[in-house]
């Protein structure tokens, strides 16, 4: 067992107000050390050091359902130790506290203590030293440690930091609380890292006359700098992802986040980073500042999830070179121990719907297996007694779940089985996919006629121009969405060879839903609803008959041609529009739409500098305006759900539901003549498999690599081809 159950949770004895405090504790070595472990985890956010030197991850112990379960970590730290030494964790709030999105939500009070309030923090931690005579010391957080208070005068993830290098603080006595450990759990999700380091790419000057440094890659993180600030004088940053159309600063999309960081000094040269917080931009302005900018003074700090990166896409278009970077970093930015929907704004949350589009996207990019798996858990434990899921987990304090964003429960497992042959996690999952699946029945038409669905966010085809939540019938969205669930259920009912009259039971539900579609919303066979995600989700979820699905796909293209060759979709219907064209015979239309500048298209944000994916489709219009302030995030990965059919259609490596995981790949290219070449390589747990294309005018050479041990099956147009391992060369 890990010895951290042997351990006490430690408060400090004073009110910190939102400021870090260190909680410390010394100790001798006499001995020689074979081996020294330290386990350590925080009601909050914790920094761990030996003798002054981090060892700690970024932003541990991480967010999960706290009520549930807090993760603890581990470490070998037997190389920092010294003949004196000091232990210290520095704990702040982290993601507890009595604020959220918008500024009048609070994160639910979870701790299960009576001694701590919401807002506060604790930490507990363990460390075991194993001498080479075959003896052992613990030391473990009790009433022998000590707290101070710290430069950190300030932590807060939407606001920011003070850090005062001036200050002094007292050292005072650990109040010991009898908090639960039955809570802590060993760490399961990936641990958050730091990444790129980005210098500046330019000074600016704006119109206002602003200082503003930027750093050319809207991102994740927080900025490092090494300064003398003259003693008592601050200087104050903040924080911005896009310039205004007159080249101003702009962080009104932050809403009531400051993201600031106001710094003290000393008149000593420091370097100096925050540790509590992330921020979401590219640039920063110096609202304050003493003397001349020296850029070389100042790094941006990408941090996210330390991920395996898997999948890399590239072709002879720039603009689609750029819009890939923009998925990758959209990822990047947002998978940070949660999928969150954005990283700037007074929000920063797991939002169901977000991951739900994109998790398969994602899966190409990097191995997600065990990200996901951590947060399905929380989802697991944030499942309502009636088998509701909140629409966003980690949960606040909302009571609601919409069609297409808690059907997570059922999407992402199946996308993680398909791309990662993740039986396991199939079986693992099914009471909280079972349980999603009932209450969807159970509560019959109340479910879906009430007013908690999103609808097909954002979408392009609302009355209303200022409505968020489409053109698409929301009633209509429930029903499909529960016609899909229920589908990949019995799917993985049949994998995990459960009950066969379990089977039976939703077999008929399905079809019940099924029939009840095709009464409400069609005629004489067809839709009655115009909009092209209804014409999408008919199709990707087999809602019409088997028969009228081509006059679906052939109506869906017309529609789209009618709209000047543009689409029109939101959250719902974007991940499969390009995929329901390529199988239903419109390819071409499929490139189109993927080579549109015109908004709404993903080509649009990328002329108009996007560096990451945007919330609107519109989030800078033409004419220079934006969006409203209120929603207007400029890194919002959902419609980089595009990037799975780059990786399965234009490079043609898809999956294969029969052989899942990729133990038979499934080579599938689809070229066009407006490119010139396209290429993607995917790192399996059997190898990396490459496909490539290049288009002379007159002919297309392929190259497929199989990995060691693997086969494929090569579709060309009508021809289909058994390739063994190796590489393989085609033209036609």
């Amino acid at each position: 067992m890990d010895r951290i159950y042997l351990a006490n949770w430690l408060m400090p004895s004073f009110k910190e107000n939102e400021a870090a405090s260190e909680f410390f504790r010394s100790f001798s070595v006499e001995k020689s050390v074979k081996k020294a472990t330290l386990w350590a985890s925080a009601l909050g956010v914790y920094a761990a050091r030996i003798n002054g030197k981090k060892i700690s991850y970024v932003l541990a112990p991480g967010w999960t359902a706290y009520h549930a379960r807090v993760q603890y970590q581990e470490y070998d730290v037997t190389e920092y130790l010294k003949e004196e030494n000091t232990l210290s964790l520095t704990a702040a709030g982290g993601w507890r506290m009595d604020y959220g999105f918008g500024g009048n939500l609070k994160v639910i009070k979870p701790w299960a203590g009576k001694e701590i309030a919401g807002n506060e923090y604790a930490v507990i931690a363990a460390l075991l030293i194993e001498y080479a005579d075959g003896t052992e010391d613990m030391i473990v957080t009790d009433e022998n440690w000590s707290v101070k208070e710290t430069k950190w005068r300030y932590c807060n993830i939407y606001q920011g930091d003070i850090y005062d290098e001036t200050f002094e603080g007292n050292t005072h006595s650990v109040k010991v609380i009898d908090h639960p450990k039955h809570v802590l759990e060993q760490q399961e999700g990936e641990i958050i890292a730091e990444h790129e380091h980005l210098k500046p790419i330019a000074l600016i000057h704006t119109p206002k006359g602003e200082t503003v440094i930027d750093f050319g890659q809207n991102m994740t993180g927080y900025i490092s700098f090494t300064l003398t600030v003259p003693k008592g004088e601050k200087i104050v940053i903040d924080h911005a992802e896009i310039l205004d159309y007159e080249g101003n600063f702009y962080n009104d999309n932050y809403r009531s986040a400051k993201a600031e960081i106001i710094y003290i000094g000393d008149g000593t040269e420091h370097t100096w980073k925050p540790e509590f917080t992330f921020y979401g931009f590219r640039y920063i302005r110096l609202k304050e500042f003493h003397g001349e900018v020296n850029l070389d003074a100042f790094t941006a700090i990408a941090v996210h999830s330390d991920m395996e990166r898997t999948g890399y896409f590239e072709c002879s278009d720039p603009k689609v070179n750029q819009l890939y970077h923009n998925i990758i970093w959209g990822q990047k930015g947002n998978f940070l121990d949660i999928p969150t929907d954005c990283p700037q704004r007074d929000e920063r949350l797991g939002w169901t719907g977000d991951a739900q589009v994109f998790a398969r996207c994602a899966s190409y990019n990097y191995n997600t297996r065990k990200f996901f798996r951590k947060w399905l858990t929380d989802m697991t434990h944030e499942q309502q007694p009636n088998g509701a899921i909140p629409h966003i987990i980690p949960r606040l304090d909302w009571e609601s779940c919409s069609c297409g964003w808690a059907d997570v429960c059922v999407i992402v497992p199946w996308q993680m089985y398909l791309l990662y042959g993740d039986r396991e996690l199939l079986a693992r999952q099914y009471v909280t996919i079972k349980r999603w699946i009932d209450y969807m029945y159970e509560q019959g038409d109340a479910y879906i006629r009430s007013g908690k669905h999103y609808g097909d966010w954002l979408s392009q085809d609302a009355p209303d121009p200022n409505s968020c939540g489409g053109g698409t019938s929301k009633w209509f969205l429930a029903y499909a969405f529960r016609a899909y669930s229920t589908s990949l259920f019995i799917k993985i009912s049949k994998i995990l060879g459960t009950n066969k009259r379990d089977i039976q039971e939703y077999t008929a539900k399905l079809e019940e839903t099924k029939c009840r579609i095709r009464e409400d919303y069609f005629k004489d066979g067809m839709l009655t609803l115009m909009t092209q995600t209804a014409h999408v989700l008919t199709l990707k979820f087999e809602l019409c008959e088997e028969s009228m699905l081509q006059a679906h796909a052939d109506k869906l293209a017309e529609m789209i041609h009618e709209n000047g060759d543009r689409l029109t979709t939101g959250f719902l219907g974007t991940p499969y529009l390009l995929h329901m064209l390529t199988e239903y015979g419109h390819t071409d239309l499929a490139y189109t739409l993927l080579f549109q500048t015109k908004m709404p298209s993903w080509l649009y944000a990328v002329e108009h500098g996007a560096t990451t994916m945007w919330e609107h489709w519109d989030g800078i219009r033409d004419d220079g305006s934006l969006w409203d302030v209120g929603m207007n995030s400029y890194n919002h990965y959902a419609y980089g759900a595009v990037g799975d059919w780059l990786y399965g259609t234009v490079a043609g490596i898809e999956t294969d539901e029969d052989h899942p995981g990729f133990e038979k790949i499934r080579f599938c290219p689809k070229t066009t003549d407006k490119l010139t070449y396209a290429k993607a390589s995917l790192k399996t747990k059997y190898g990396t498999i490459a496909s490539e294309w290049h288009h002379d005018g007159e002919k297309v050479t392929y190259t497929f690599t199989v990995p060691s041990g693997l086969s494929a099956k090569l579709e060309l147009g009508e021809e289909i081809f058994e390739l063994g391992a190796g590489t393989h060369t085609f033209e036609r």
